[in-house]
């Protein structure tokens, strides 16, 4: 908390970056009524962060048209991601209490501005979580995750050399962008950053295209998976599940899973929807033996592949888990120095967890001598991929509803935080609904409370 509101204070002293071109910093419409509220006076729920570890489901006010590219969405569905427990968690700075979450998120057109001339209220289409101007140097060559317009926060561009697109839900350091884990949303460049949804998709299938899917294509696809290779993935979350279907859908040999502790249960869900999968849980390798020690026993030399599905802040051992606490690095090379030590010579490592800021004990001389390809895949580039992703959900080549264990309703998403945050239920990926979503698609889960 202390380094996320130190983070706040010198953003605010430095002053942005130049060259922005939509309103920033405006995590949530009560923030300023007047300015960007809608004049109906309509509210809505929506989940906010109030500090570390700390969310909770509020009524605010629907927020209004601000620019003329703007389109006002009806959210229908949502979900909860990893990358929302780094939120959570309070491990991603330059938060403030009320800010609105959520950066996954579909729905209907409500409204559009003047400058909108591709859409129309009604509409039926999926948001990527990305804002994307459009027009800049990246978007171009559609690499929408590194829009250089929306988002002038200059402590990220001092920490990375550059700065990301501006992101939904997804703390000042982004942008300062209200999220879509509520009633309405306001998507900036929404004729750019809206995808529409043909009859044939339904909402809990088409919501995913926002990031899951295009992540775990983009991790893939940008480590260079292909015919033969056999592939390690750490985490069996809901990207490491998409990673391992996409994998071999790029003509991967085998597919490994590994994951333990209280989120071992992953495995054997993962296992029985892809049954190629074979599963490693780290938690019960005996004394002496390592992950390492065992890819390269299940295969000659170790894997291929090495992606990295799972995040830097989850330490395991007591040298690490001190220096998180004291603040002496942000982010754990614990699973980095599994992969490099575990392909091999000349593999290849992407890393797709969230990674913010240093870490310590990178084993450098391992990347080095062995000739390792260390890839950060980056935020994904949602609209490099979207639309080729949704003709393969069409044509039934990807599946995207191998992940989907729950559906919820709105106004239980603090309780959803909590219980995906403790591995709790079997919760793998969620579908959210709000009072506009339509009934559940014949297939998917039944409504879910804990109520």
């Amino acid at each position: 908390m202390a380094v996320s509101q130190s983070a706040n204070v010198l953003e605010k002293a430095m002053g942005h970056v130049e060259g922005g071109v939509t309103e920033q910093n405006m995590t949530n419409p009560d923030r300023d009524r007047q300015q960007y509220g809608d004049p109906s006076g309509e509210r809505m729920k929506a989940l906010v962060w109030n500090g570390k570890n700390s969310v909770e489901v509020v009524e605010t006010h629907k927020p209004k048209i601000i620019e003329e590219r703007d389109v006002i969405l009806k959210v229908t569905g949502s979900t909860i991601c990893g990358s929302d427990l780094h939120l959570y968690h309070g491990a991603v700075i330059q938060l403030q209490k009320g800010d609105i979450l959520g950066h996954e998120f579909c729905g209907k057109v409500d409204s559009v501005g003047p400058g909108v001339k591709n859409l129309k209220p009604g509409d039926r289409v999926v948001a990527s979580f990305q804002i994307a101007c459009g027009e800049c140097m990246y978007c171009q060559k559609k690499l929408s995750s590194q829009c250089e317009r929306t988002n002038t926060n200059k402590v990220e561009n001092i920490m990375y050399g550059g700065r990301t697109a501006g992101m939904f839900g997804y703390s000042h350091f982004t942008g300062g962008f209200a999220g879509g884990q509520a009633e309405y949303a306001r998507v900036p460049y929404g004729d750019v950053n809206l995808l529409p949804l043909p009859d044939d998709v339904p909402d809990e299938k088409g919501l995913y295209l926002s990031d899951v899917l295009s992540t775990s294509w983009n991790c893939v696809v940008d480590t260079g998976v292909k015919e033969g290779d056999v592939v390690a993935i750490w985490g069996a979350g809901p990207i490491g599940q998409m990673c391992a279907e996409m994998s071999f859908i790029r003509g991967a040999k085998r597919v490994i899973v590994i994951d333990g502790g209280p989120a071992a249960w992953r495995l054997d869900l993962v296992k029985s929807k892809t049954p190629k999968v074979e599963t490693l849980n780290y938690t019960d390798l005996p004394r002496g033996e390592t992950v390492t020690s065992k890819l390269k026993e299940m295969e000659h030399g170790g894997p291929d592949v090495a992606l990295e599905c799972a995040a830097g802040e989850y330490a395991k051992g007591i040298g690490h888990k001190i220096e998180l606490a004291l603040g002496l690095e942000t982010d754990t090379s614990e699973i980095i120095n599994e992969m490099i030590t575990s392909v091999k010579s000349y593999g290849r490592c992407g890393i797709t967890g969230v990674y913010v800021g240093f870490t310590n004990h990178f084993n450098i001389g391992g990347l080095m001598e062995r000739g390792i390809r260390l890839i950060g895949n980056g935020q994904a580039p949602v609209h490099l991929y979207w639309k080729d992703l949704l003709k393969m959900i069409q044509d039934g080549s990807l599946d995207s509803s191998i992940m989907l264990s729950h559906r919820v309703n709105m106004d239980e998403m603090d309780t959803l935080y909590q219980k995906f945050d403790a591995r709790a239920d079997n919760l793998q990926k969620v579908f959210v609904q709000t009072r506009f979503s339509d009934p559940p698609t014949p297939g998917t889960p039944e409504l879910t409370s804990w109520k």
